[in-house]
């Protein structure tokens, strides 16, 4: 779920496109080092704004504002416009279209959406935040990135406002802070249950040295373990081509000491997946005898289940059902596709509506944000937890001969599968 820049502008696209030129057989380059790039995606999958954030102090104890529902209920909506970056002004779009459907779908249920612009920065974040407080908001959903919804949290902690942002960074939840992006533990979860139950329990963990790595390695194994899986070993690479390179005999030596039944990777497509699904079958790791898992996905884009070494790979993806069905009415609705976290801002639309309808005063607090139900988003279903992350009903999907094919369906409520 990224875009890429132009290629002038990217040279981490040259590295992806030359390491699938590798896998159908041309030659790869292995001088150029990848690590600067990181900046050049814009992802939900690779742990975009990791700040050094401190979570909301849960300890405050406000109570959120009492909601009426006798009138349209203020919602502020906080996008990334006015930061002069291209890629922002469309995401901004895209959240605010996103979030207008999901007002048009909740029927008698009234919300009075007002549109704020961060300029993509932690303090306009901040200041927006307590004017939409002080313009009478009664919750906050967004800010983007994870330094900015942080700012507007604490800026907004006392006045009991909750803040539903659209990060993905796990580090800055907690308090009246909830994120809505996907997080690499929901994924490793629903991936490690799955995996154990169908007997590939014994695992190498491949990760990239670097801080959405070491969160993917974190996560994996943490998964593992309540899944009654094991790590026989854990493997790290340079962000590199040559670290990619230097690393395969030191995961094919503890696949082949530890007995491993499978290899669970950290990389995306932007990054190492390519390579390392490339020099691993090379190196005497098939993925026929050795179950590939991805802790991304494997579908975006689209050319990646073109590479033979991705065939049979295991990863998770949101229903595809549903997510069809909302690009299908976005299209119609607006006349172009919606961007890969766009449905995160009807997500926070369809919660919030879901709880006002219910007529309560206390429709916003922490207690209704967090009940056990969930709710049933653009991609399924999901639920706050009171740590203020999110868990989400994933599918998995195996690559097989080039289709995505879904091998255990994305659960319909909680209680079901991978949960």
């Amino acid at each position: 779920m990224f875009a890429f820049m132009s290629p002038a502008r990217n040279p981490m696209r040259r590295i992806v496109e030359r390491a699938f030129a590798g896998a159908f057989g041309s030659s790869v380059s292995l001088t150029t080092d990848f690590r600067p790039l990181r900046r050049g995606i814009v992802a939900v999958a690779a742990l975009g704004a990791l700040a050094a954030c401190e979570p909301v102090d849960t300890s405050l104890g406000r109570t959120a504002p009492a909601v009426n529902t006798d009138a349209p209920v203020p919602v502020a909506l906080l996008v990334p416009r006015g930061s002069g970056n291209a890629s922002d002004e469309v995401l901004a779009r895209a959240l605010e279209n996103a979030a207008r459907l999901a007002i048009a779908d909740l029927g008698d249920v009234a919300i009075d959406l007002r549109v704020y612009s961060t300029a993509g920065s932690a303090a306009t974040s901040q200041q927006v935040a307590l004017q939409s407080v002080a313009d009478g908001a009664q919750i906050i959903l967004g800010p983007v990135y994870g330094e900015n919804a942080n700012a507007a949290a604490v800026a907004v902690a006392s006045s009991g406002v909750n803040v539903l942002a659209f990060s993905n960074n796990t580090s800055i939840a907690g308090g009246n802070l909830f994120i809505l992006g996907p997080t690499f533990d929901n994924t490793a979860e629903r991936l490690a249950d799955y995996a154990v139950s169908q007997g590939k329990a014994r695992t190498v963990v491949v990760y990239s040295e670097d801080v959405a790595g070491r969160a993917g390695r974190a996560a994996v194994e943490t998964a593992l373990a309540r899944s009654g899986g094991t790590v026989v070993g854990a493997i790290s690479h340079e962000f590199s081509q040559n670290g990619v390179v230097q690393a395969v005999p030191q995961i094919v030596s503890a696949v082949r000491s530890g007995a491993a039944d499978s290899v669970f990777m950290t990389a995306d497509t932007a990054g190492a997946l390519p390579l390392l699904t490339q020099l691993l079958p090379e190196a005497g790791v098939s993925p026929t005898t050795t179950q590939y898992i991805g802790l991304t996905r494997w579908d975006i884009p689209s050319q990646t289940t073109e590479l033979p070494g991705v065939q049979g790979g295991w990863f998770a993806l949101p229903d595809p059902v549903m997510s069809a069905r909302f690009r299908s009415r976005y299209e119609v609705a607006y006349g172009e596709s919606p961007h890969p976290i766009g449905g995160l801002a009807y997500d926070g639309i369809a919660a919030i509506g879901a709880l006002i309808s219910s007529g309560r005063s206390d429709a916003l607090d922490r207690a209704s944000l967090t009940q056990s139900a969930g709710f049933q988003g653009v991609n399924g279903i999901f639920r706050l937890r009171p740590d203020g992350t999110n868990e989400r009903g994933l599918a998995v999907a195996q690559i097989r001969d080039r289709q995505v094919v879904v091998i255990d369906p994305a659960p319909r409520a909680f209680g079901g599968a991978g949960f």
